[in-house]
């Protein structure tokens, strides 16, 4: 038997952490889509721009692991509908700086609770195997590559 026949799916990590990323996310997107009307793109610029102040599209893009044409879109919705401001970056006229307005600052707090809320129904449900999973996230991010 060859390596590439003993491969399962269901058993590779790389898979595993997306399907469980992804599922998380949206369980998590029906509740803030359905409440606040946003997608899970608006949801994490808005996040973003509330933990980092003002950043460019760049920026976001990195940090959220987005590609940049979804950050653009969910950008322009988030301005169309009065949340966030963009400007052009004085010292790099290439880049667009992204702002939460009054807005954007009250629905991100509306919008906390909400986060923190499935946060500890997550923990909850994983119960004491949190902290190992924590760890083990850690240990991946930090990963030098």
């Amino acid at each position: 038997m060859t390596d590439a026949n003993a491969f399962d799916l269901n058993t590779f990590l790389p898979y595993r952490l997306n399907a469980v990323a992804g599922r998380i996310s949206r369980a998590f997107a029906e509740r803030y889509r359905e409440e606040f009307g946003i997608s899970i793109p608006e949801w994490r610029v808005l996040v973003h721009l509330h933990q980092g102040g003002d950043v460019s599209v760049r920026d976001v893009e990195a940090r959220v692991d987005m590609e940049k044409s979804k950050v653009s879109r969910a950008a322009s919705r988030l301005e169309a509908a009065g949340y966030i401001t963009k400007a052009v970056n004085d010292s790099d006229r290439r880049l667009l700086l992204l702002r939460l307005t009054p807005e954007g600052e009250a629905l991100v707090a509306r919008l906390l609770p909400v986060a923190i809320g499935y946060q500890e129904e997550m923990k909850a449900r994983l119960g004491p195997l949190v902290e190992g999973l924590e760890a083990g996230i850690a240990a991946l991010l930090d990963d030098p590559k």
